[in-house]
C-alpha cells in the first residue's frame, strides 16, 4: 500500500479562498479568465484550488443537497445548517427531536430521499436517548415547511438500547432500487455484539424507505435474528457509500489500535469482528491472535496504524479525470483525505492528500459534480476545484 504525503500547512489552507475562472472547456469567440493559481494544491495527479467556503463548524458529521440547490449540514449537537449557492444562510432547520449528545452519540448523518423531487422526504441518523442512560442509533424521516421539520415519523432504532456512548455508526444510503442502508456500530463496550445476530448493534442494515424489512434480507427468516440486517462482524462503520453504476456498497469502519477497514459489503456475509481483525486493543494487547477466518470477509484495504476512517464517497464527476472511480476516505486521526486508486472493486495505490487540513468527517460529491470535504477541529467546509 502506497502513501503519498503532500504536507500543506493549515494556515495556507485556511487563506486559500481560491479566485478562480471557468474550468470548462474553452469556446470559440469567448475569452477565458486565467484560473487564479496562488494556492494551488498539487495532489500526485491532479492540480486543485481548496476553496474555504466555511469556517465556523464545531462538530459537522453529515451533508446532503435538495433538488432546489439548498445544502444541509449536521452537527453533532443538534442542528442543521442551511447552505445556499455554497454559503451559510444564517438559518437552521428548526423544529428536530432532541439527541442525546454524550460521547460520540448526537445528531449524525443526513441524506435526501432520491426521489425528494416527489415525495420531500429527509432522512437523518442520530443517538437517541433511552430509559437508565441507555441510548440508542435510530433513523428518522421528516420533511421541510419552509425551514421547519413536519411530518417526523421514526423508522427504526438499533437494539437493545446499550449503555455505552460510543461507536453509533450511522452513515446512510439509498441504492439503486430506493432501499436505504445503515450502519451501526457495536457500542464500544460489548465487541460480540458484531457476531450476535440477535442485536442490532455492529451491522449495517437494509430497510425500505418507510422502514418496514425487505421480504429478501438475508436474516428474515433465521429465528431470533434482527430482520433488518444486512451483514455483521462491522465494528464501527462510520463511511458507506452505495457505487450506482456497478450496484455496489463499499464501507469503511474503525479498527481500534489500527485495522481501520475499507470493505465492499455483501449479502449476509460476516466482516469478522471481533474474531478477526489486523488491530490491537486499547490496552496493547492483541483483540484477537487471527487475522483471516473462514466464512469471514477480508477488507479490501486496511490501515495500520490507523487513520481512524470516517466518511466516504467514489468520483463519479468528469471534473476529475484523474480521480474517476477512486474512493476519497476522511481521516480522522491523521487529518487528511485519503485517495484510494480503484480497479474496479480492488483496492490499489493510495495517496494522503491536503494532509494536516482538519479531521475529515464527512466527503461527499454535490449533485453538480465537485468534492466538499467538512472538518472538525478546524470547522471547515471546503470544496476541491479542479485545474488540470
Amino acid at each position: 500500500m502506497k502513501n503519498i504525503k503532500n504536507h500543506l500547512p493549515i494556515a495556507l489552507l485556511v487563506a486559500g479562498v481560491s479566485f478562480w475562472a471557468s474550468c470548462s472547456p474553452k469556446t470559440e469567440g469567448v475569452v477565458e479568465e486565467p484560473i487564479d493559481e496562488t494556492y494551488a494544491v498539487q495532489t500526485e495527479t491532479m492540480l486543485i484550488n481548496v476553496d474555504t467556503l466555511y469556517t465556523g463548524f464545531e462538530n459537522p458529521w453529515g451533508m446532503t443537497w435538495l433538488s432546489d440547490g439548498k445544502m444541509l449540514v449536521t452537527e453533532k449537537k443538534g442542528e442543521i445548517l442551511i447552505f445556499q449557492d455554497d454559503k451559510f444562510t444564517g438559518e437552521k432547520v428548526q423544529g428536530l427531536p432532541e439527541v442525546w449528545t454524550k460521547g460520540q452519540s448526537g445528531l449524525l448523518d443526513i441524506t435526501a430521499h432520491p426521489k425528494f423531487d416527489e415525495n420531500g422526504w429527509i432522512y437523518i441518523s442520530y443517538g437517541k436517548q433511552m430509559p437508565d442512560s441507555t441510548s440508542a442509533t435510530t433513523i428518522m424521516r421528516f420533511k421541510l415547511e419552509g425551514n421547519n421539520a413536519v411530518s417526523q415519523e421514526e423508522l427504526i432504532q438499533s437494539l437493545p438500547a446499550w449503555k455505552s456512548n460510543g461507536h453509533y455508526g450511522s452513515r446512510i444510503v439509498f441504492d439503486n432500487e430506493g432501499y436505504l442502508y445503515y450502519s451501526s456500530g457495536e457500542r464500544q463496550n460489548t465487541p460480540t455484539n458484531a457476531q450476535d445476530l440477535t442485536n442490532g448493534h455492529g451491522k449495517v442494515h437494509r430497510i425500505n424507505d418507510d422502514g418496514t424489512i425487505p421480504a429478501d434480507n438475508p436474516f428474515v427468516d433465521t429465528e431470533g435474528a434482527v430482520a433488518s440486517i444486512w451483514t455483521y462482524g462491522n465494528r464501527n462503520p462510520q463511511g458507506l457509500y452505495f457505487d450506482k453504476e456497478n450496484n455496489r456498497l463499499y464501507e469503511t469502519e474503525h479498527g481500534p489500535q489500527g485495522g481501520d477497514e475499507l470493505n465492499l459489503l455483501e449479502k449476509g456475509k460476516n466482516y469478522g469482528w471481533p474474531v478477526i481483525t489486523w488491530g490491537i486493543g486499547y490496552d496493547d494487547k492483541p483483540v484477537s491472535d487471527i487475522q483471516e477466518k473462514e466464512g469471514m470477509e477480508q477488507p479490501l484495504t486496511y490501515y495500520v496504524p490507523s487513520i481512524a476512517t470516517a466518511g466516504m464517497t467514489m468520483v463519479t464527476s468528469d471534473k476529475y479525470p484523474a480521480w474517476k472511480g477512486d474512493i476519497l476516505i476522511g481521516a480522522l486521526r491523521k487529518m487528511h483525505i485519503n485517495r484510494v486508486d480503484m480497479n474496479g472493486a480492488v483496492a490499489g495505490n493510495q495517496e494522503v492528500m491536503l494532509q494536516d487540513i482538519g479531521r475529515v468527517r464527512q466527503v461527499s460529491q454535490s449533485p453538480d459534480g465537485y468534492i466538499y470535504a467538512i472538518t472538525e477541529g478546524t470547522g471547515l467546509m471546503v470544496k476541491l476545484i479542479p485545474i488540470r
